[in-house]
């Protein structure tokens, strides 16, 4: 600790800072109030720990009990006295033990104390925790001091302290887990399905099989199934929010209330059944663009339609909240321009500064697939040199490649292992490839386009495929149109199951819990990372309530129907922790090669990628900020070799966390401080920058769903067809008769604009939510330094975002790219990197 072993006076004083309990909120008058915040201070007994002499067991002393006095309210927040008798031989404080005598629970921020001596300054706890009732707990809270210090250079006063902290946090691995628990544990993901309503909600168990391999979630404690002990009973749709997370990794209170308002919408829409008979808008099909324009303007129930609906807690919300209770708000896409989303330079740029821009790869020629071939035949691609030669700007194939110039998005394996299961449900959809090439000017044109389908005879016979070129007039023009939004409906799936929830959410969940496990709250990397975690558990346990599970939103939004989630798992074999870094991915998918010579360490194909460009700037930034953070506290190697907690935790998130790749070669050893730094830098960037550029911008983008649709549900109309006969003449209706119905566009709306919301209370990449949250001040002047460069990054991006020469970063929509500005206001904004997936 940087004080004093020794203090000259005999008491201590400090400040309490807590939040205002939920309970204490609902007391009727100021007078009652104030008794029950006095009858708090009087239950709540704290006892210092001393970091200097110990017992003899070695364990810090403790000092004379106290409780808290003198509350004053400030805002949201209750801050109480507190003075500690010190014995003379106590010293320096390094932990306090905190046991709560009420009733029920409150929020626990920080403990500040005031020393004798000024040139000591003050002793800072940060705690952010929630206090159960001391009856709840097995062993004592306790929360130390805001310092930072490896296992080894830990007082041996506080070594036990350190080390019984996280025996409690790891639990016994079984049985059920309460609400004030505070057990970080593993489970497979066995809770998708719902045997117990039949066979149609059945989904195989992710993860602890090499067919179904898986990152790990958080233990729930739930019990079995009655029908399959294997798998995890579930709670009701209403109960959702009941489901375990450790207390301290769920929503703050103004996260709560912000999440619940916009996700009603949602809830609702699942369970009023009516919902396709509402009063302004026909939900059985949309007939042109402009029908889905009334979305923006608000969705009416008519009063039969609450009067007939059971959920009676649910209407009596829909008629408070008013009738435009199902308003949505202006998609940025078709904000500017109505119609530019449907130009081919828009579709081929949101590959680039989309959603999804994170697939799009460069190629050679011709084009082969990686499926095994005694399984799916020959897949080689059906697109030819005549299909496209016509269309390079007078240059041939072999001088486009050489030059860099053809990219491809490829979604044809990852949808073809599963297509012919996907087209026996009501979802009709296609394998994509779509061909592009790279203009002077920067921007890419489309093409080709190739749709295949399973063989009818088998798949061991390969695929039928089609391949489409652009038109601009007649019928062509229109079935170029939907071949565009086939593909789009394959991104729109890879998007949201693979490159959002499999590469962020779930692969960073085990890392949360094996940090919890194995690294104390002293640890220094654990202060680094902890920030990256936040609502992380909270935000998955919901996903798989109401997201990912059996019958869930994904399922009834996405192309993948019920094979949603087991497609993430295959794509997950392919999963490489070190090719998640930004440079890295970018090589190995054919967009950049390395430059050393660089001040990225690499140089682009695609110069004018908004995406990369940014994110390249941020990586760096990132990465720069780890290297000197770390270097504060490991000197050399060996010092990392011999932390007995970074070496447990590292070893197991590789075992235990992502358990099903334990043997994989690729794995970083942990040895060096290279290795740390490397590992630190991936682990921030997926739960912060990445997460961002692939989750904010899906309303944005994805609230006008012509634009992404998210699934098919009828085959390219073939010549002479109702359904062509149809396009020639409307082809606004079939188009619209093709894509995502009405119902299912309501409900993936609604989960988006969730998705893509700031809270209130959001903490962004470069800021902490406390600026005590360590005690060095090495580590606060580098954080300084690292917000300072993230500043210049955004008037970096808003200013290339302003230059007419990066067509790229505003396009025919008139959209600026502005997902990696690194910060944000709350709301639907379409930027801000928040420090971790917490949405």
């Amino acid at each position: 600790m940087a004080s004093t072993s020794k203090l000259e006076s005999k008491k201590i004083n400090g400040t309490v800072v807590l939040l205002k309990k939920r309970a204490l909120e609902l007391v009727p008058s100021e007078a009652v109030q104030q008794q029950a915040y006095e009858i708090l201070g009087n239950k709540v007994i704290l006892q210092l720990i001393t970091s200097v002499n110990g017992d003899s067991e070695m364990k810090g002393k403790l000092g004379n009990p106290t409780h808290l006095r003198d509350e004053n309210k400030v805002g949201n927040e209750s801050k109480f006295s507190v003075t500690f008798d010190l014995d003379e031989e106590l010293g320096a404080p390094g932990a306090f033990i905190i046991k709560n005598f009420n009733p029920s629970e409150f929020f626990f921020k920080k403990l500040t104390l005031e020393v004798d001596n000024p040139s000591h300054g003050s002793i800072h706890f940060v705690c952010n925790s929630w206090i159960y009732p001391a009856e709840k707990y097995k062993s004592d809270r306790i929360f130390f001091v805001n310092q930072a210090w490896l296992p080894s250079e830990t007082p041996v006063q506080l070594r036990w302290y350190r080390e019984e902290e996280l025996l409690n946090l790891r639990g016994n691995g079984t049985g059920k887990l309460e609400e004030w628990d505070r057990v970080y544990d593993y489970a497979f993901y066995n809770d998708l399905g719902d045997s117990e309503k039949g066979s149609t909600y059945v989904r195989p168990i992710l993860g602890g099989s090499t067919k179904y391999p898986y990152p790990r979630r958080g233990r729930t404690g739930r019990p079995p199934t009655k029908t399959d002990p294997s798998s995890e009973s579930r709670l009701p749709l209403l109960r959702s929010f009941g489901i375990y997370v450790p207390r301290d990794e769920k929503f703050s209170p103004l996260k709560m209330t912000d999440f619940i308002g916009i996700a009603l919408k949602v809830i609702v829409q699942l369970l009023v059944p009516e919902l396709e008979s509402l009063g302004n808008i026909n939900l059985n099909e949309f007939n042109s663009f402009e029908d889905i324009l009334k979305i923006y303007g608000g969705i009416n129930f008519p009063d039969d339609v609450l009067q007939r609906n059971s959920a009676e807690m649910l209407k009596e919300f829909i008629q408070s909240a008013g009738q435009g209770f199902l308003k949505y708000p202006m998609p940025q896409v078709i904000k500017e321009d109505k119609s530019s989303w449907r130009t081919d330079e828009e579709f081929a740029r949101e590959m680039l500064a989309g959603i999804n821009p994170v697939c799009i790869c460069g190629i050679k020629f011709p084009l082969t697939s990686k499926l095994d071939p005694k399984v799916y035949g020959d897949q080689t691609s059906k697109i030819t040199r005549e299909h496209i030669q016509n269309q390079l700007d007078g240059l041939t194939i072999e001088e486009t490649i050489k030059e860099n110039r053809l990219f491809i998005l490829n979604h044809h394996d990852t949808v073809m292992a599963y297509l012919r299961q996907i087209n026996m449900t009501s979802t009709k959809i296609y394998a994509s490839r779509t061909l592009l090439f790279l203009q002077k000017d920067g921007t890419l044109k489309p093409l080709a386009i190739e749709l295949s389908l399973p063989h009818p005879d088998g798949d061991q016979l390969g695929s039928i495929s089609k391949v489409f070129t652009p038109h601009e007039d007649g019928v062509e023009a229109s079935i170029w149109q939907l071949a565009k939004a086939y593909v789009a409906v394959n991104d729109s799936g890879i998007h949201q199951l693979i490159s959002h929830w499999l590469h962020t959410h779930a692969t960073i969940e085990p890392i949360v819990i094996a940090t919890n496990r194995q690294l104390s709250v002293l640890h220094p990397i654990y202060k680094l990372l902890h920030p990256h975690f936040r609502d992380t558990m909270h935000i998955n346990a919901l996903a798989r309530q109401t997201l990912l599970n059996a019958g869930g939103i994904l399922e009834q939004t996405v192309f993948p129907t019920k094979y949603a989630m087991e497609m993430t798992s295959v794509a997950y074999k392919d999963w490489v922790f070190p090719d998640q870094a930004l440079p890295a991915d970018l090589i190995k998918r054919g967009v950049a090669i390395e430059d050393l010579e660089s001040e990225k360490g690499v140089r682009l194909l695609i110069q004018d990628y908004p995406y990369a460009v940014d994110g390249l700037e941020i990586w760096s930034a990132i990465k720069s900020w780890v290297q000197e953070y770390c270097t504060i506290y490991y000197k050399t190697d060996d010092m990392i070799q011999k932390d007995t907690e970074l070496q447990a935790w590292w070893k197991e998130l590789r075992e235990e966390g992502h358990g099903d790749k334990k043997d994989e070669p690729w794995w970083p050893k942990m040895q060096t401080l290279k290795e740390l730094t490397d590992s630190c830098t991936i682990i921030i960037w997926i739960a912060s920058a990445l997460h961002a550029a692939i989750n904010f911008g899906q309303y944005p983008y994805g609230g006008y769903l012509p634009n992404r649709p998210s699934m098919s549900r009828r085959f390219m109309p073939e010549p002479g067809s109702p359904e062509y006969e149809e396009l020639k003449t409307n082809p606004e209706k079939g188009y619209l008769r093709t894509i995502t119905p009405q119902l299912q566009t309501l409900i993936g709306i609604s989960a988006i604009e969730i998705l893509s919301t700031h809270s209130s209370d959001e903490i962004y990449l470069g800021q902490r939510d406390t600026p005590e949250w360590t005690n060095d001040k090495e580590a606060l002047q580098a954080l300084e330094r690292f917000g300072k460069k993230l500043a210049e990054i955004e008037e970096k991006i808003i200013k290339m975002n302003n230059e007419k020469k990066w067509k790229n970063r505003m396009g025919p929509i008139k959209m600026p790219y502005t997902l990696l500005y690194p910060i944000s206001e709350p709301g639907l904004t379409g930027k801000g990197i928040p420090n971790s997936v917490s949405i």
